[in-house]
């Protein structure tokens, strides 16, 4: 599965205000409201905070993939955001958090959540991609890395 089919340009945010771990979440989980006036936005964050009790998503080298599920969708969806700042996000290396792709999917849903999480996470092993991502001027410029290393994974 391709990451650009269930990506929208309008689900990036090119700089994240967040300064911690909850606003964070709030923040990237916000934006699928542009779209799904139905998402029940406070739902979805507690969702999101319920997964970082089992262990934070935040991986390491400024990545972080936080991800649930949530019984509002029909489909897999996923936002971008970029904090140049960094937020405490209780990442593995104890370091800030500057690269997120937030994953949310159906309750229903079995393996293909799995699956875009194993792409994301391939993606951002990029040392290249995530410098790209970091330097990128616009959100098109942004939507266009995410595009290409996609099509290259």
């Amino acid at each position: 599965m391709k990451i650009t089919d269930i990506f929208r340009k309008d689900f990036i945010i090119e700089d994240l205000k967040a300064k911690n771990k909850r606003d964070a979440l709030a923040e990237l989980s916000a934006i699928f409201l542009k779209v799904h006036e139905k998402f029940n936005h406070d739902s979805a964050v507690n969702v999101l905070l319920d997964r970082e009790k089992l262990g934070s998503t935040g991986i390491g080298d400024g990545i972080a993939i936080p991800h649930g599920k949530h019984g509002d969708l029909n489909h897999l969806i996923v936002s971008f955001g970029r904090s140049k700042a960094g937020v405490d996000f209780d990442a593995m290396d104890g370091k800030p958090v500057h690269l997120f792709f937030l994953l949310m999917a159906p309750e229903n849903t079995t393996g293909q959540h799995l699956k875009v999480l194993a792409k994301i996470s391939r993606m951002l092993k990029d040392s290249t991609f995530r410098v790209n991502l970091m330097e990128a001027k616009t959100t098109d410029d942004l939507c266009r890395i995410i595009a290409e290393r996609d099509d290259a994974c």
